[in-house]
């Protein structure tokens, strides 16, 4: 059988939420942050040398990298959550799931570190504008592109959304910005009413 380690509070929900949405029997092993570093607790080396989740163990290898294994499942378990390969939207599903470790994570968490160093009383000068520049820019652009949609990618829940959802609700949760970015506040609203996410959420 499938098995997911998930660690509380990290990339893992996205493949929780995706195996809930295809039905997928699998073993649920999860982990717990230590309550002073926040860092993944050392058993996880145990499974992976990074130590780090998510990691699924299938048909006897080791998966790590939430990216590959979203794209790995749904091409296994359910391809209709992807565009067909020949099909115009294709590239746009690639482009969308890369997006959201590229692009769109690196700006939020340079964000979400300059606010714990400067609550530190650090002095931030180039990290702080190049972050607040980088994050406008790619958020404004999503925010354009959810004008009037409610997924990603042909108006359907794909592995995109699987992706992008965890990044997009935390930077707007943490950063307390929904009221900028309205399009992307509302798509994230509707992707917490869809019952596989809230049996994913109640499992994590």
């Amino acid at each position: 059988m499938l098995k997911l380690h998930h660690l509380n509070a990290s990339r893992s929900i996205r493949i929780l939420w995706l195996l809930e949405e295809i039905g997928q029997p699998y073993e649920l092993i999860s982990y717990q942050r230590d309550a002073k570093t926040n860092l993944a607790p050392a058993s996880l080396k145990a499974i992976h040398p990074l130590g780090k989740s998510p990691v699924i163990e299938l048909d006897g290898k080791v998966i790590a990298e939430s990216g590959a294994i979203i794209e790995l499942l749904i091409k296994k378990f359910a391809p209709h959550l992807a565009p067909h390969e020949s099909s115009e939207a294709y590239s746009d599903y690639l482009q969308w799931i890369h997006f959201a470790e590229s692009s769109a994570m690196l700006p939020f968490l340079l964000k979400v570190f300059n606010q714990y160093e400067t609550q530190a009383g650090t002095s931030l000068k180039f990290l702080d504008s190049y972050a607040e520049i980088e994050f406008t820019k790619v958020f404004t652009y999503l925010n354009n592109h959810l004008d009037g949609k409610t997924f990603l990618v042909e108006e359907r829940l794909t592995g995109a959304d699987f992706m992008l959802g965890f990044v997009v609700q935390g930077a707007l949760q943490m950063l307390k910005c929904g009221d900028k970015y309205p399009h992307i506040q509302r798509y994230i609203e509707n992707f917490e009413q869809l019952s596989s996410y809230q049996k994913a959420i109640k499992k994590a």
